[in-house]
């Protein structure tokens, strides 16, 4: 890919991360547990999970957001360093989105087929945190669906480097 479309992907990934970040760090600086309970009453131990994956998606959102913003800034673009910073995003922010480490929550494949949100959840949660995974969904399915293309062409690259 050319530099100008991959410089215009960093730069849209970029903004979507910004969004991203303020509004599960806004989320997260505003919700304790026992909000939790008292909006919905459940498992603790399971409400307790689900916010340490979102808050480990944060991180990884956050540190996706600080390298792509060094890209963006170099005086020269540097269409290698832009690459790998859009795997980086891809593998650790849109693949923690959709499989979480201890698979608090999953991806039903069959929600492109019935229109609705393809996130489950294991247990029911407050309508806060369903919320909150809703409206960030369509972003990480829009960012996943541009930036496959990363994921495939970064594995073949260090394939071939290998071989």
């Amino acid at each position: 890919m050319s530099n100008p479309i991959v410089k215009s992907q960093v730069e849209e990934v970029h903004t979507f991360l910004e969004k991203t970040v303020a509004e599960l760090e806004g989320y997260l600086n505003n919700v304790t547990i026992d909000g939790l309970l008292q909006e919905k009453s459940g498992d603790r131990a399971y409400y307790e999970g689900v916010l340490s994956n979102i808050r480990r998606l944060l991180v990884y959102c956050e540190e996706g957001l600080d390298s792509c913003s060094v890209v963006l800034q170099n005086e020269t673009f540097i269409k290698g360093a832009a690459e790998k910073t859009l795997y980086k995003v891809y593998h650790q922010c849109i693949e923690e989105f959709f499989s979480p480490r201890y698979d608090l929550w999953y991806e039903d494949s069959r929600s492109a087929y019935t229109g609705k949100n393809s996130i489950m959840f294991r247990q029911d949660l407050p309508k806060s945190i369903m919320s909150l995974m809703s409206a960030a969904e369509s972003g990480f399915q829009r960012v996943r669906e541009e930036l496959e293309y990363y994921e495939t062409d970064f594995r073949t690259k260090i394939t071939q480097a290998r071989g």
